[in-house]
């Protein structure tokens, strides 16, 4: 059984939809120094799985063997994969946070509706059971809450920002004795 690695990656959003990709790959072999084969990524594979090409292998004696492909996902600009969960670092805004807020999220199944819960923590994280990729189970979502303070660039956000600062006694560094 002979062994061909896998040129180039499959992007991520291919493990969670099945698309067919093209593949190039180096053999050396009496058949075919280099190839490109056409190949339906199944639905749900993960990271350094194997896909067998029955027949694309090298010919040894009278038989041609197969090919195996080692599957290795591109960096996703959203999602990060382990296993079948999918994570993703979500930025909300601090009274988002504070308030608690409905927002729209994307999974690899569609947009969702996301409640951020009130007083949400920097770091904290919010599962979405069955969000993750695609299979039998599904993986699940984990979002990561970091919360974006925006820049002050105006009078009027310089004094709201003041006028809280007056209204609250919190002091995050209580537990440092400042």
């Amino acid at each position: 059984m002979k062994r061909a690695a896998l040129i180039g990656s499959v992007p991520p959003a291919a493990q969670a939809c099945g698309k067919k990709y093209i593949f190039a790959t180096e053999c050396s072999s009496p058949i075919r120094t280099n190839a490109e084969i056409g190949q339906r990524i199944p639905k749900g594979i993960l990271e350094g799985q194997n896909i067998r090409l029955r027949g694309e292998g090298i010919k040894a004696s009278d038989a041609i063997g197969d090919l195996f492909l080692e599957v290795h996902f591109e960096p996703h600009p959203v999602y990060r994969p382990e296993g079948r969960d999918l994570y993703l670092e979500l930025p909300v805004t601090p009274w988002e946070a504070a308030l608690g807020h409905k927002i729209v999220l994307p999974t690899p199944d569609g947009k969702v509706d996301l409640k951020i819960p009130k007083n949400a923590r920097n770091g904290q994280k919010l599962r979405l059971k069955g969000k993750g990729l695609p299979s039998s189970p599904p993986g699940d979502l984990y979002a990561k809450l970091l919360i974006v303070n925006p820049p002050v660039v105006s009078k009027k956000e310089a004094e709201l920002y003041e006028a809280m600062a007056q209204e609250t006694a919190f002091n995050p560094r209580r537990a440092m004795g400042g």
